[in-house]
């Protein structure tokens, strides 16, 4: 019996930290969805077309290393405002989403346009501020040069981006539950959600 839990929310919020510790905890399968568009970006960087890589997108693709770089996030970034790419990957995550024996997805519109019936949907989401001291703190220890002001522009660039487009903007589900990760230690904001599912679960 599949039983899907829908984690959505903006860069460096948190959402694939708890994703994964979620997951972990109930045993479910997990899926980062923007590793859908990371992969599909690095193909674009590599000279292919957008549609055509997203049409023809396998799973091996997403463990293809150098998917984790800012040129790549920012490419994914763009890939996903395209319709005609989101629209490829759709079946891709709903199948994941069925499984059975439990999935949890994160992504920025699984719990309003992947997985609307999802079970539990859960927003995350922290201050552009410290998303971006968290970012800058995740290049550095990866040997990437970058400055704090300009992770920051390209944090705010992002979220403007992912909520403005016109397919799938970035925005909780109406029936979602917030978890604002600013302030609190990962252990406390994997608690959260451990709490949510379990509430749901009947536990």
């Amino acid at each position: 019996m599949s039983f899907t839990v829908a984690i959505d929310g903006p860069a460096a919020a948190g959402k694939g930290t708890i994703s994964k510790a979620v997951a972990r905890h109930f045993g479910f399968a997990h899926l980062d969805t923007g590793l859908l568009y990371r992969a599909v970006g690095k193909r674009v960087l590599d000279g292919e077309d957008a549609v055509a890589a997203a049409r023809s997108l396998r799973a091996e693709d997403l463990e293809v290393l150098g998917l984790r770089t800012p040129k790549v996030a920012q490419a994914a970034s763009k890939v996903a405002v395209e319709p005609e790419v989101r629209e490829a990957l759709v079946d891709f995550q709903r199948a994941f989403a069925a499984r059975a024996g439990g999935a949890v997805l994160d992504g920025r519109d699984i719990g309003t346009v992947i997985c609307p019936e999802a079970a539990v949907k859960l927003f995350v989401t922290a201050s552009p501020e410290v998303r971006a001291v968290r970012r800058h703190k995740e290049l550095l220890e990866t040997g990437h040069d970058a400055g704090y002001d300009s992770v920051l522009a390209d944090v705010r660039a992002r979220d403007e981006r992912d909520r403005t487009r016109a397919t799938a903007p970035l925005k909780p589900a109406d029936d979602a539950v917030t978890i604002d990760t600013s302030h609190m230690t990962i252990e406390a904001a994997v608690a959260a959600a451990v709490a949510v599912v379990n509430k749901v679960r009947g536990a």
